[in-house]
């Protein structure tokens, strides 16, 4: 098996995103490539600054990588994930790309969609939600808006304007809405005062209220809150869990924090142990990296794979939303397809 670092492509955003800690106009990622016996498997390396991530580190990953499939047997999948997992501390979104193309590569060698390589049922998918990021109130309006075809709204908030915002959001619409704070809320009591007034607006919970790492200061809101909490920049990985219990209602799995899709099945079934709900979430990301997450959303109660959505020059095509319903591939692998006029060199 022979593994290529494809250079760079960036994804242009159709707005400018913003949350709590900043703003883009674009992301730009690595894509590389598993190919043997004539079959190429995918994968997408959507990495965040957030957790020490870089364009530079992420290439660097994948070049030290790829002698783990020069003999490789890759239908002994479990095992060379786990030296994928092994090869180096961090870097999980280029650990995930190489275990997204691995899953890619056998599944379409077997000649079976990804799912079913797990047993899944592909009519049982959530729909998505759909994000806003801070802006204006009255440019989140016109966001919303847009947005009608979409029955469940992903609020970003944790700034100046919170109030503001959501009041626009309620004039423009009465659809269910889910609150992302991305850590923005410094303290627990102004953490409590929000979500006390959200919880009038018909929403369904709050996603990462305050800076990770504060487990005792959330659970105290979580005994206090009128909403559900889910963690997400408070977990990675399945070794973040287990702390998570006590202070979370759920948390907030994705692929590219994880270091792949083997290692977020692991988080799913911990976290049902534990009685934790599952959202299954996206950074900005092609459709190649959202199909691939997409097919693991049987298996969860909710579901955020909009990162594709926000992008105004997607290289790929697959997993489909329908009445805001993922809709699955049902060709062999991921299902996606290469749109050829992207350039990826």
């Amino acid at each position: 098996m022979c593994c290529h670092v494809i250079s760079t492509y960036r994804l242009e955003l159709k707005h400018t995103w913003t949350i709590a800690r900043g703003s883009a106009d674009f992301k730009e990622y690595s894509f590389v490539e598993l190919s043997a016996e004539g079959v190429v498997g995918r994968g997408e390396a959507a990495h965040n600054i957030r957790y020490g991530e870089s364009l530079e580190s992420i290439r660097e990953f994948l070049l030290e990588a790829r002698g783990l499939f020069d003999s490789a047997n890759p239908y002994e999948f479990y095992e060379l994930n786990k030296k994928n997992l092994a090869l180096a501390q961090g870097q999980n979104a280029a650990k995930a790309s190489l275990d997204m193309a691995l899953l890619d590569w056998v599944t379409q060698r077997l000649q079976v969609p990804l799912y079913a390589l797990w047993g899944l049922n592909p009519a049982h998918t959530p729909k998505t939600s759909y994000s806003i990021g801070i802006d204006s109130p009255q440019a989140v309006y016109e966001k919303v808006r847009e947005a009608e075809a979409y029955p469940i709204l992903k609020i970003k908030l944790g700034g100046e304007q919170d109030e503001e915002i959501m009041r626009a959001v309620r004039e423009a619409t009465d659809r269910p809405v889910r609150v992302d704070a991305n850590e923005g809320w410094q303290d627990r009591e102004l953490a409590l005062e929000r979500m006390q007034w959200l919880a009038g607006l018909n929403v369904e919970f709050v996603e990462q209220p305050m800076p990770a790492g504060r487990l005792a200061e959330v659970a105290w809101l979580r005994d206090h809150s009128p909403l559900p909490l889910v963690a997400d920049e408070d977990v990675k990985t399945v070794n973040d869990i287990p702390a998570l219990a006590r202070a979370y209602h759920g948390i907030n799995i994705k692929i590219m924090k994880s270091g792949g899709l083997q290692e977020a099945l692991r988080m799913i079934h911990v976290a049902r142990a534990l009685g934790l709900k599952i959202m299954l979430g996206c950074m900005i990301e092609s459709s190649l990296g959202i199909t691939a997450a997409a097919h693991l959303s049987p298996l969860v109660d909710w579901a955020d794979l909009d990162g594709n959505l926000l992008i105004k020059n997607d290289p790929y095509r697959g997993v489909k939303v329908e009445g805001g319903r993922l809709l699955l591939p049902h060709t062999p692998g991921l299902g996606v397809e290469r749109i050829q006029s992207a350039k990826i060199e």
